[in-house]
């Protein structure tokens, strides 16, 4: 099992191709073995972004939601206060967006890494990564 960050999520759904060369490797594996899990918070972030103008689709953000969401191996997990509380207080220093900390809390909750190409995760010490 494995925790996507919304843009590997939204890349493995569109095009895979601009994920790394490991980040499709492991999806591959655990798209077949325990799942991938993409935080509720993740459809928030596509649904802000497309409402930003920042994301494009090639279909209605709803309808994209729907498809990417039982796109295969994906687990859309829900917001959870566990991961909200601990999203507060991750040891260490990291930045304040409160999706990149919710994604980090729920990644170190489940003990799986997190998928995902944001350097500042990546670096972050306290959280398992693959890229």
């Amino acid at each position: 099992m494995i925790v996507l960050d919304t843009g590997a999520w939204i890349w493995w759904v569109t095009d895979p191709s601009r994920l790394s060369r490991r980040a499709r490797t492991v999806i591959e594996t655990e798209e077949a073995r325990q799942g991938l899990i993409v935080s509720a918070i993740s459809v928030w972030e596509v649904a802000v972004k497309v409402a930003l103008g920042k994301l494009e689709l090639d279909r209605d953000v709803r309808s994209w939601i729907s498809l990417a969401s039982v796109y295969p191996g994906v687990i859309v997990h829900p917001l959870d206060a566990r991961d909200a509380l601990e999203s507060t207080l991750l040891p260490g220093r990291f930045h304040r967006d409160p999706a990149d900390r919710i994604l980090i809390a729920l990644a170190r909750r489940l003990g799986v890494p997190l998928v995902t190409s944001d350097r500042a995760i990546r670096r972050y010490r306290h959280v398992r990564t693959a890229w």
